[in-house]
Protein backbone atom coordinates (compact mmCIF):
# COMPACT_ATOMS: atom_id res chain seq x y z
CA UNK A 1 0.00 0.00 0.00
CA UNK A 2 2.67 2.29 0.88
CA UNK A 3 4.31 1.66 -2.49
CA UNK A 4 1.04 2.50 -4.69
CA UNK A 5 0.68 5.65 -2.34
CA UNK A 6 4.27 7.07 -3.40
CA UNK A 7 3.33 6.51 -6.93
CA UNK A 8 -0.20 8.69 -6.56
CA UNK A 9 2.00 10.99 -4.73
CA UNK A 10 4.29 11.72 -7.75
CA UNK A 11 1.25 12.86 -9.57
CA UNK A 12 -0.14 9.25 -11.28
CA UNK A 13 -3.38 8.46 -11.63
CA UNK A 14 -4.06 4.47 -11.97
CA UNK A 15 -6.09 1.90 -11.22
CA UNK A 16 -4.56 -1.40 -8.92
CA UNK A 17 -6.39 -4.58 -8.68
CA UNK A 18 -5.49 -6.13 -5.01
CA UNK A 19 -6.05 -9.77 -3.83
CA UNK A 20 -5.64 -9.78 0.32
CA UNK A 21 -5.75 -13.93 0.25
CA UNK A 22 -5.83 -16.09 -2.38
CA UNK A 23 -6.05 -15.97 -5.62
CA UNK A 24 -9.16 -17.42 -6.01
CA UNK A 25 -10.75 -15.06 -4.18
CA UNK A 26 -11.74 -16.38 -1.24
CA UNK A 27 -10.67 -13.37 0.66
CA UNK A 28 -11.90 -10.04 -0.64
CA UNK A 29 -10.24 -8.34 -4.07
CA UNK A 30 -10.11 -4.77 -4.53
CA UNK A 31 -10.16 -2.50 -7.52
CA UNK A 32 -8.54 0.39 -6.70
CA UNK A 33 -7.74 3.92 -8.06
CA UNK A 34 -5.56 6.10 -6.60
CA UNK A 35 -5.43 9.99 -7.52
CA UNK A 36 -3.17 12.86 -5.62
CA UNK A 37 -4.59 15.11 -4.35
CA UNK A 38 -3.26 19.20 -5.31
CA UNK A 39 -3.81 22.39 -3.18
CA UNK A 40 -5.40 25.23 -5.06
CA UNK A 41 -1.52 26.26 -6.55
CA UNK A 42 -1.60 22.63 -8.20
CA UNK A 43 1.19 21.46 -5.96
CA UNK A 44 1.09 17.62 -4.52
CA UNK A 45 -0.09 17.48 -0.90
CA UNK A 46 -1.29 14.16 -0.61
CA UNK A 47 -3.17 11.49 -2.47
CA UNK A 48 -6.19 9.61 -1.81
CA UNK A 49 -7.61 6.01 -2.96
CA UNK A 50 -11.30 4.58 -3.65
CA UNK A 51 -11.31 1.66 -3.00
CA UNK A 52 -14.50 -1.37 -4.69
CA UNK A 53 -14.95 -4.97 -3.90
CA UNK A 54 -15.19 -6.96 -6.99
CA UNK A 55 -14.39 -10.16 -5.66
CA UNK A 56 -17.81 -11.51 -6.67
CA UNK A 57 -17.32 -10.14 -10.43
CA UNK A 58 -13.83 -11.74 -10.27
CA UNK A 59 -15.66 -15.38 -9.62
CA UNK A 60 -18.15 -14.88 -11.89
CA UNK A 61 -15.36 -14.13 -14.63
CA UNK A 62 -13.95 -17.16 -13.40
CA UNK A 63 -16.53 -19.90 -13.46
CA UNK A 64 -16.99 -18.45 -17.28
CA UNK A 65 -13.60 -19.35 -17.66
CA UNK A 66 -14.13 -22.59 -16.68
CA UNK A 67 -17.30 -22.99 -18.47
CA UNK A 68 -16.14 -22.25 -21.68
CA UNK A 69 -13.30 -24.27 -21.56
CA UNK A 70 -15.39 -27.20 -20.29
CA UNK A 71 -17.62 -26.66 -23.54
CA UNK A 72 -14.33 -26.26 -25.71
CA UNK A 73 -13.61 -29.69 -24.33
CA UNK A 74 -17.10 -31.19 -24.70
CA UNK A 75 -17.00 -29.80 -28.46
CA UNK A 76 -13.70 -31.57 -28.85
CA UNK A 77 -14.52 -35.11 -27.44
CA UNK A 78 -17.91 -34.46 -29.89
CA UNK A 79 -16.22 -33.94 -33.18
CA UNK A 80 -13.86 -36.18 -32.44
CA UNK A 81 -16.36 -38.97 -31.58
CA UNK A 82 -18.48 -38.18 -34.74
CA UNK A 83 -15.18 -38.69 -36.90
CA UNK A 84 -13.81 -41.93 -35.29
CA UNK A 85 -17.51 -43.38 -35.57
CA UNK A 86 -17.55 -42.41 -39.27
CA UNK A 87 -14.15 -43.86 -39.79
CA UNK A 88 -14.82 -46.91 -38.47
CA UNK A 89 -18.15 -47.33 -39.85
CA UNK A 90 -16.82 -47.32 -43.18
CA UNK A 91 -13.48 -49.23 -42.00
CA UNK A 92 -16.21 -52.28 -40.63
CA UNK A 93 -17.45 -52.10 -44.47
CA UNK A 94 -13.76 -52.73 -45.96
CA UNK A 95 -12.83 -55.47 -43.15
CA UNK A 96 -16.57 -57.40 -43.85
CA UNK A 97 -15.77 -59.12 -47.41
CA UNK A 98 -11.92 -59.51 -45.78
CA UNK A 99 -12.34 -61.52 -43.03
CA UNK A 100 -15.54 -63.23 -44.63
CA UNK A 101 -13.09 -64.66 -47.81
CA UNK A 102 -10.06 -65.31 -45.97
CA UNK A 103 -12.66 -67.20 -43.39
CA UNK A 104 -14.13 -69.09 -46.56
CA UNK A 105 -10.86 -70.26 -48.05
CA UNK A 106 -9.13 -71.05 -44.46
CA UNK A 107 -12.50 -73.31 -43.69
CA UNK A 108 -12.25 -75.06 -47.31
CA UNK A 109 -8.67 -76.10 -46.70
CA UNK A 110 -7.53 -74.12 -50.34
CA UNK A 111 -3.79 -74.73 -51.01
CA UNK A 112 -1.48 -75.95 -48.88
CA UNK A 113 0.35 -75.88 -45.39
CA UNK A 114 2.14 -72.89 -46.16
CA UNK A 115 -0.73 -71.05 -48.37
CA UNK A 116 -2.95 -71.94 -44.70
CA UNK A 117 -0.35 -70.47 -42.93
CA UNK A 118 -0.46 -67.04 -44.52
CA UNK A 119 -4.28 -67.08 -44.78
CA UNK A 120 -4.38 -67.98 -41.20
CA UNK A 121 -2.17 -64.59 -40.24
CA UNK A 122 -3.94 -62.43 -42.48
CA UNK A 123 -7.56 -63.89 -41.03
CA UNK A 124 -5.65 -62.94 -36.73
CA UNK A 125 -4.90 -59.15 -38.57
CA UNK A 126 -8.22 -58.65 -39.37
CA UNK A 127 -9.49 -59.98 -36.32
CA UNK A 128 -7.21 -57.58 -35.08
CA UNK A 129 -8.37 -54.57 -36.83
CA UNK A 130 -11.65 -55.85 -36.09
CA UNK A 131 -10.81 -55.21 -32.40
CA UNK A 132 -9.56 -52.03 -33.35
CA UNK A 133 -12.18 -50.83 -34.58
CA UNK A 134 -14.91 -52.30 -32.00
CA UNK A 135 -12.44 -49.79 -29.61
CA UNK A 136 -13.10 -46.83 -31.59
CA UNK A 137 -16.65 -47.54 -31.50
CA UNK A 138 -16.61 -47.80 -28.11
CA UNK A 139 -14.99 -44.28 -28.09
CA UNK A 140 -17.92 -42.63 -30.05
CA UNK A 141 -20.42 -44.85 -28.21
CA UNK A 142 -22.02 -45.89 -31.35
CA UNK A 143 -20.66 -49.44 -30.35
CA UNK A 144 -22.85 -52.19 -30.11
CA UNK A 145 -24.00 -53.45 -27.31
CA UNK A 146 -26.03 -56.58 -25.66
CA UNK A 147 -26.83 -54.68 -22.05
CA UNK A 148 -28.40 -57.03 -19.52
CA UNK A 149 -27.56 -57.96 -15.94
CA UNK A 150 -24.36 -58.95 -15.62
CA UNK A 151 -23.27 -60.80 -11.68
CA UNK A 152 -19.97 -58.68 -11.54
CA UNK A 153 -18.54 -60.51 -8.57
CA UNK A 154 -18.70 -63.75 -10.52
CA UNK A 155 -16.90 -61.87 -13.63
CA UNK A 156 -14.31 -60.38 -11.19
CA UNK A 157 -13.47 -63.39 -9.97
CA UNK A 158 -13.75 -65.58 -13.45
CA UNK A 159 -10.92 -62.79 -14.55
CA UNK A 160 -8.34 -63.11 -11.53
CA UNK A 161 -5.97 -65.97 -13.14
CA UNK A 162 -6.47 -63.75 -16.81
CA UNK A 163 -5.16 -60.78 -14.53
CA UNK A 164 -2.55 -61.69 -12.62
CA UNK A 165 -0.60 -64.07 -16.24
CA UNK A 166 -1.26 -60.66 -17.74
CA UNK A 167 0.29 -58.47 -15.01
CA UNK A 168 3.33 -60.43 -14.62
CA UNK A 169 5.16 -61.84 -11.91
CA UNK A 170 6.38 -58.99 -10.09
CA UNK A 171 3.00 -57.59 -9.57
CA UNK A 172 0.64 -58.86 -6.60
CA UNK A 173 -3.22 -58.91 -8.01
CA UNK A 174 -5.64 -58.09 -4.94
CA UNK A 175 -9.38 -58.41 -5.49
CA UNK A 176 -11.97 -56.99 -2.88
CA UNK A 177 -16.01 -57.44 -4.16
CA UNK A 178 -18.45 -56.68 -1.39
CA UNK A 179 -21.16 -59.61 -0.67
CA UNK A 180 -23.64 -57.20 -1.28
CA UNK A 181 -23.06 -56.24 -4.89
CA UNK A 182 -26.20 -56.16 -6.89
CA UNK A 183 -26.03 -57.11 -10.54
CA UNK A 184 -24.69 -54.31 -12.88
CA UNK A 185 -26.33 -53.53 -16.58
CA UNK A 186 -23.39 -54.28 -19.02
CA UNK A 187 -22.42 -55.92 -21.99
CA UNK A 188 -20.38 -58.60 -20.67
CA UNK A 189 -18.17 -58.70 -23.45
CA UNK A 190 -16.83 -55.58 -23.54
CA UNK A 191 -16.69 -55.29 -20.01
CA UNK A 192 -14.39 -57.89 -19.87
CA UNK A 193 -12.24 -56.36 -22.55
CA UNK A 194 -12.30 -53.17 -20.73
CA UNK A 195 -11.27 -54.86 -17.46
CA UNK A 196 -8.23 -56.12 -19.19
CA UNK A 197 -7.14 -52.98 -20.49
CA UNK A 198 -7.40 -51.28 -17.81
CA UNK A 199 -5.55 -54.08 -16.02
CA UNK A 200 -3.25 -54.03 -18.76
CA UNK A 201 -2.52 -50.16 -18.42
CA UNK A 202 -2.10 -50.73 -14.67
CA UNK A 203 0.66 -53.23 -15.32
CA UNK A 204 2.73 -50.89 -17.71
CA UNK A 205 2.50 -48.13 -15.03
CA UNK A 206 4.65 -50.21 -12.82
CA UNK A 207 7.79 -51.01 -14.79
CA UNK A 208 9.50 -52.17 -11.47
CA UNK A 209 6.46 -54.25 -10.04
CA UNK A 210 3.64 -53.24 -7.70
CA UNK A 211 0.06 -53.72 -6.74
CA UNK A 212 -3.04 -53.78 -8.47
CA UNK A 213 -6.06 -53.75 -7.04
CA UNK A 214 -9.57 -54.57 -8.12
CA UNK A 215 -12.81 -53.55 -6.03
CA UNK A 216 -16.33 -53.59 -6.67
CA UNK A 217 -18.68 -51.74 -4.26
CA UNK A 218 -22.39 -50.94 -4.39
CA UNK A 219 -23.05 -46.91 -4.42
CA UNK A 220 -25.87 -44.32 -3.72
CA UNK A 221 -25.64 -41.73 -6.17
CA UNK A 222 -27.63 -38.43 -5.09
CA UNK A 223 -28.31 -35.04 -6.79
CA UNK A 224 -25.28 -33.34 -8.00
CA UNK A 225 -22.70 -36.02 -8.00
CA UNK A 226 -19.02 -34.88 -9.10
CA UNK A 227 -19.67 -37.71 -12.13
CA UNK A 228 -23.02 -35.92 -13.02
CA UNK A 229 -24.68 -39.56 -13.15
CA UNK A 230 -27.81 -39.69 -12.15
CA UNK A 231 -29.59 -40.22 -8.99
CA UNK A 232 -29.90 -44.29 -8.27
CA UNK A 233 -27.65 -47.48 -7.40
CA UNK A 234 -24.64 -47.88 -9.27
CA UNK A 235 -21.59 -50.36 -8.68
CA UNK A 236 -18.87 -49.02 -9.00
CA UNK A 237 -15.72 -51.12 -10.18
CA UNK A 238 -12.37 -49.50 -9.52
CA UNK A 239 -8.75 -50.67 -11.03
CA UNK A 240 -6.07 -49.15 -9.05
CA UNK A 241 -2.12 -49.56 -9.30
CA UNK A 242 0.99 -48.11 -6.94
CA UNK A 243 2.43 -46.92 -10.47
CA UNK A 244 4.06 -43.81 -11.46
CA UNK A 245 0.94 -41.74 -11.65
CA UNK A 246 -0.43 -39.12 -13.86
CA UNK A 247 0.66 -35.25 -14.27
CA UNK A 248 -2.15 -32.61 -14.69
CA UNK A 249 -1.68 -32.55 -18.36
CA UNK A 250 -1.89 -36.17 -18.43
CA UNK A 251 -5.02 -37.08 -16.64
CA UNK A 252 -6.25 -33.97 -18.06
CA UNK A 253 -6.47 -36.03 -21.87
CA UNK A 254 -6.25 -39.65 -20.61
CA UNK A 255 -9.53 -40.66 -22.36
CA UNK A 256 -8.80 -38.84 -25.86
CA UNK A 257 -8.22 -41.46 -28.32
CA UNK A 258 -4.68 -42.30 -29.90
CA UNK A 259 -3.63 -40.23 -26.54
CA UNK A 260 -0.63 -42.15 -25.05
CA UNK A 261 2.32 -41.47 -22.64
CA UNK A 262 4.11 -45.00 -23.96
CA UNK A 263 6.47 -45.14 -26.64
CA UNK A 264 5.89 -45.99 -30.41
CA UNK A 265 4.31 -49.34 -31.07
CA UNK A 266 3.93 -50.21 -27.53
CA UNK A 267 0.15 -49.26 -27.32
CA UNK A 268 -2.75 -47.53 -29.53
CA UNK A 269 -3.97 -44.94 -26.85
CA UNK A 270 -7.74 -46.24 -26.94
CA UNK A 271 -7.57 -48.45 -23.61
CA UNK A 272 -9.27 -45.59 -21.54
CA UNK A 273 -10.96 -44.01 -24.21
CA UNK A 274 -12.76 -47.38 -25.09
CA UNK A 275 -13.34 -47.69 -21.41
CA UNK A 276 -14.94 -44.25 -21.00
CA UNK A 277 -17.45 -44.76 -24.23
CA UNK A 278 -18.50 -48.17 -22.68
CA UNK A 279 -19.37 -46.57 -19.47
CA UNK A 280 -21.03 -43.34 -21.36
CA UNK A 281 -22.96 -46.10 -23.88
CA UNK A 282 -24.32 -48.17 -20.63
CA UNK A 283 -25.57 -44.73 -18.72
CA UNK A 284 -22.75 -45.07 -16.19
CA UNK A 285 -19.32 -42.54 -16.15
CA UNK A 286 -15.50 -43.30 -15.53
CA UNK A 287 -13.63 -41.26 -13.21
CA UNK A 288 -10.05 -41.31 -12.97
CA UNK A 289 -7.22 -40.31 -9.57
CA UNK A 290 -4.33 -40.01 -10.03
CA UNK A 291 -0.66 -38.23 -8.62
CA UNK A 292 2.65 -38.41 -9.54
CA UNK A 293 4.61 -41.18 -7.66
CA UNK A 294 1.63 -42.31 -6.20
CA UNK A 295 -0.10 -44.58 -8.64
CA UNK A 296 -3.56 -44.20 -10.43
CA UNK A 297 -7.24 -45.24 -9.51
CA UNK A 298 -9.71 -46.08 -12.43
CA UNK A 299 -13.24 -46.01 -11.21
CA UNK A 300 -16.23 -47.31 -14.07
CA UNK A 301 -19.84 -46.30 -12.34
CA UNK A 302 -22.43 -48.67 -13.77
CA UNK A 303 -25.59 -48.64 -13.13
CA UNK A 304 -27.16 -51.39 -11.37
CA UNK A 305 -30.22 -53.68 -11.77
CA UNK A 306 -32.52 -55.47 -9.73
CA UNK A 307 -33.02 -58.02 -12.77
CA UNK A 308 -31.64 -61.49 -12.69
CA UNK A 309 -27.47 -61.84 -13.81
CA UNK A 310 -27.37 -63.92 -17.13
CA UNK A 311 -24.47 -65.14 -19.22
CA UNK A 312 -24.12 -63.96 -22.10
CA UNK A 313 -24.36 -66.38 -24.57
CA UNK A 314 -20.78 -66.81 -26.88
CA UNK A 315 -21.08 -67.93 -31.05
CA UNK A 316 -19.08 -70.87 -31.17
CA UNK A 317 -17.25 -71.27 -33.92
CA UNK A 318 -18.59 -74.85 -34.92
CA UNK A 319 -19.32 -76.11 -38.46
CA UNK A 320 -21.87 -74.23 -40.13
CA UNK A 321 -25.20 -76.22 -40.53
CA UNK A 322 -26.38 -76.41 -44.41
CA UNK A 323 -29.68 -75.02 -45.71
CA UNK A 324 -32.01 -74.86 -48.33
CA UNK A 325 -34.23 -72.30 -49.89
CA UNK A 326 -33.29 -68.86 -51.34
CA UNK A 327 -31.70 -66.06 -49.59
CA UNK A 328 -32.07 -61.94 -50.96
CA UNK A 329 -29.26 -60.44 -50.36
CA UNK A 330 -29.38 -56.62 -50.25
CA UNK A 331 -26.52 -54.04 -49.64
CA UNK A 332 -25.24 -51.24 -51.77
CA UNK A 333 -21.35 -52.03 -50.68
CA UNK A 334 -20.80 -54.55 -53.75
CA UNK A 335 -17.93 -56.39 -51.81
CA UNK A 336 -19.40 -56.77 -48.80
CA UNK A 337 -22.86 -57.84 -50.99
CA UNK A 338 -20.98 -60.12 -52.95
CA UNK A 339 -18.86 -61.94 -49.85
CA UNK A 340 -21.97 -62.41 -47.87
CA UNK A 341 -23.42 -63.76 -51.08
CA UNK A 342 -20.94 -66.11 -50.79
CA UNK A 343 -21.30 -67.31 -47.13
CA UNK A 344 -24.73 -67.89 -47.89
CA UNK A 345 -24.49 -69.79 -51.06
CA UNK A 346 -21.65 -72.45 -49.18
CA UNK A 347 -24.27 -72.93 -46.67
CA UNK A 348 -26.63 -73.81 -49.00
CA UNK A 349 -28.97 -71.24 -50.08
CA UNK A 350 -29.73 -70.09 -54.14
CA UNK A 351 -28.61 -66.14 -54.24
CA UNK A 352 -30.41 -63.63 -55.53
CA UNK A 353 -28.60 -60.02 -55.04
CA UNK A 354 -30.15 -56.21 -54.84
CA UNK A 355 -27.96 -53.04 -54.63
CA UNK A 356 -30.96 -50.88 -52.82
CA UNK A 357 -33.69 -51.79 -50.87
CA UNK A 358 -35.99 -50.14 -53.16
CA UNK A 359 -34.01 -52.86 -56.06
CA UNK A 360 -34.95 -55.67 -53.74
CA UNK A 361 -38.62 -54.58 -53.12
CA UNK A 362 -38.61 -54.16 -57.05
CA UNK A 363 -37.73 -57.68 -56.81
CA UNK A 364 -40.57 -58.78 -54.76
CA UNK A 365 -42.86 -57.38 -56.13
CA UNK A 366 -42.22 -59.08 -59.19
CA UNK A 367 -42.80 -62.45 -57.76
CA UNK A 368 -39.89 -62.94 -55.81
CA UNK A 369 -40.35 -65.01 -52.88
CA UNK A 370 -36.86 -65.48 -50.91
CA UNK A 371 -36.98 -67.50 -47.52
CA UNK A 372 -34.19 -65.71 -46.27
CA UNK A 373 -33.54 -61.83 -46.21
CA UNK A 374 -30.67 -60.73 -45.15
CA UNK A 375 -30.43 -57.12 -45.64
CA UNK A 376 -27.36 -54.13 -44.84
CA UNK A 377 -29.99 -51.29 -42.64
CA UNK A 378 -28.43 -47.73 -43.40
CA UNK A 379 -28.16 -47.88 -47.02
CA UNK A 380 -29.24 -44.81 -49.25
CA UNK A 381 -32.61 -44.26 -50.01
CA UNK A 382 -35.13 -46.94 -47.81
CA UNK A 383 -33.11 -48.42 -45.07
CA UNK A 384 -32.97 -52.22 -44.30
CA UNK A 385 -35.46 -52.06 -41.45
CA UNK A 386 -37.89 -50.61 -43.59
CA UNK A 387 -37.51 -53.14 -46.30
CA UNK A 388 -37.90 -56.12 -43.67
CA UNK A 389 -41.42 -54.85 -42.58
CA UNK A 390 -42.50 -54.19 -46.34
CA UNK A 391 -41.29 -57.93 -47.14
CA UNK A 392 -42.71 -59.42 -43.88
CA UNK A 393 -45.80 -57.60 -44.65
CA UNK A 394 -46.26 -59.08 -47.64
CA UNK A 395 -44.65 -62.54 -47.10
CA UNK A 396 -44.97 -63.22 -43.22
CA UNK A 397 -42.69 -66.45 -43.75
CA UNK A 398 -39.76 -64.99 -44.55
CA UNK A 399 -36.53 -64.81 -42.51
CA UNK A 400 -34.75 -61.57 -42.13
CA UNK A 401 -31.62 -60.68 -40.77
CA UNK A 402 -30.55 -57.04 -40.66
CA UNK A 403 -26.92 -56.05 -40.45
CA UNK A 404 -25.28 -53.23 -39.19
CA UNK A 405 -22.35 -51.34 -39.51
CA UNK A 406 -22.24 -50.15 -36.14
CA UNK A 407 -24.86 -49.53 -33.48
CA UNK A 408 -27.31 -47.76 -35.67
CA UNK A 409 -30.43 -48.26 -32.64
CA UNK A 410 -32.25 -46.14 -33.66
CA UNK A 411 -33.87 -47.38 -36.65
CA UNK A 412 -33.83 -50.91 -35.66
CA UNK A 413 -36.77 -52.66 -34.39
CA UNK A 414 -36.09 -54.54 -31.27
CA UNK A 415 -37.67 -57.59 -32.28
CA UNK A 416 -35.74 -57.93 -35.93
CA UNK A 417 -32.35 -60.06 -35.37
CA UNK A 418 -29.40 -58.38 -36.24
CA UNK A 419 -26.01 -59.30 -37.45
CA UNK A 420 -22.65 -56.65 -36.66
CA UNK A 421 -20.26 -56.25 -39.56
CA UNK A 422 -17.73 -57.59 -39.54
CA UNK A 423 -18.41 -61.16 -39.64
CA UNK A 424 -17.61 -64.80 -40.18
CA UNK A 425 -19.40 -67.79 -42.18
CA UNK A 426 -19.87 -69.11 -38.45
CA UNK A 427 -21.32 -65.91 -36.79
CA UNK A 428 -23.83 -65.64 -40.06
CA UNK A 429 -25.36 -69.19 -39.51
CA UNK A 430 -25.72 -68.62 -35.94
CA UNK A 431 -27.91 -65.35 -36.34
CA UNK A 432 -29.58 -67.38 -38.84
CA UNK A 433 -30.14 -70.31 -36.30
CA UNK A 434 -31.54 -67.52 -33.89
CA UNK A 435 -33.37 -66.22 -35.59
CA UNK A 436 -36.09 -69.02 -37.15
Amino acid sequence: MQALMARALTGERFTAVEVFGRAECALPCWEINYTPMRDEDGMIVGAFYLAKDISERLRAEQELLAAQEALRQSQKMEAMGSLTGGVAHDFNNLLTPIIGSLDILQRKGVGGEREQRLIGGALQSAERAKTLVQRLLAFARRQPLQPRAVDIAALVGGMADLVASTSGPQTRVAMDVADDLPAALADQNQLEMAILNLSVNARDAMPDGGRLSITARQVQVKDGHPTGLKPGRYVRLSVADSGIGMDAETLRRAVEPFYSTKGIGQGTGLGLSMVHGLAAQLGGALTIESRPGLGTDVQLWLPATTISPEMADRVEDAAPTMQAGTALVVDDEEFVRASTADMLADLGYHITEADSAEHAWELVQNGLKPDLLVTDHLMPGKTGTDLARDVLARLPATRVLIVSGYAEADGIAADLPRLVKPFRQADLAASIADGA
